[in-house]
């Protein structure tokens, strides 16, 4: 293979959980596609028309000549509008259409990754006309479709695949986001510290301390009294973490201490994923 090394885990990450939806999906009926995932206002069928869409977009494909109708009230931002548009223009797919289309861009894609060359610096197309490095491109791609998978599992009722390839990928970028979570949106104060402590098929301790100028950082060691700590599972995490689910729902899931309103005003800000 002539794939980069370091795209090499992307690569894999990706493979794994496309192929785990096209397990998850193949099998379901017409209705089946219609139920809602906790992926705010998106159905099965939704879900699988955006990563057909995105993907069809890494190998290149124009992006489809459609207009979207008014009354999709959830889309509010030019970002959402974009997202939008892969997934309203297959809303009207039949369910052997849709895992047709799956398929063969299954087929297409890992070719692509075959035949790769580029190195991990070269730039792509991204979102909304912009330019971004072909890692990243390959990074999100991993990030998305394991977030996905994880969407239909919760909706059709098969966990799994929690600690599969691309969950590595998903925490790392997740604990990127977190210094910015706790210093600037949910304004903990300066010199003071908060602990996530995440158990279950992928486990993590992570420290983020704010310093005297109010920015953010993250490392592993410990903190001794700090201003929050919270505990949690990795599938909750992963929820409030990419906005699947309100703080509200899970507060049974979540082990607060220190300072409650630092630590609501955490949670409510959480969702880093757009």
């Amino acid at each position: 293979m002539s794939l980069h090394p370091s795209l090499q885990s992307y690569a894999d990450a990706w493979t794994h959980s496309i192929e785990a939806i096209s397990e998850l999906v193949q099998p379901l009926v017409e209705g089946e596609w219609n139920r809602r995932t906790p992926c705010p206002a998106w159905s099965v069928r939704d879900v699988v028309s955006h990563v057909i869409g995105l993907d069809c977009e890494m190998l290149g494909d124009p992006r489809p000549i459609h207009t979207l109708p008014r009354d999709l009230y959830h889309v509010t931002t030019e970002h959402q509008r974009y997202m939008e548009m892969q997934v309203d223009v297959r809303r009207h797919h039949t369910a052997p259409e849709m895992t047709s289309e799956l398929e063969y861009t299954i087929i297409r894609r890992n070719r692509q990754l075959r035949n790769e060359s580029r190195q991990p610096d070269a730039k792509v197309r991204g979102p909304l006309g912009t330019e971004i490095t072909l890692e990243q491109a390959m990074r999100n791609r991993a990030f998305d479709v394991w977030v996905h998978e994880q969407d239909l599992r919760w909706t059709l009722g098969r966990p799994g695949n929690l600690d599969s390839p691309g969950s590595v990928i998903v925490r790392d970028q997740l604990l990127a986001a977190l210094p910015k979570v706790v210093a600037k949106d949910a304004g903990a104060p300066a010199n003071s510290a908060v602990v996530f402590d995440v158990h279950g098929p992928v486990e993590f301790l992570r420290t983020v301390r704010v310093d005297a100028d109010g920015r953010g950082t993250i490392d592993g060691a410990p903190s001794l009294g700090p201003a929050v700590s919270l505990g949690l599972d990795w599938e909750t995490f992963v929820r409030l973490a990419c906005g699947r689910v309100h703080p509200d729902a899970v507060s049974d899931r979540v082990k607060a201490e220190g300072d409650p309103e630092l630590a609501a005003a955490i949670l409510r800000r959480l969702a880093v994923t757009p």
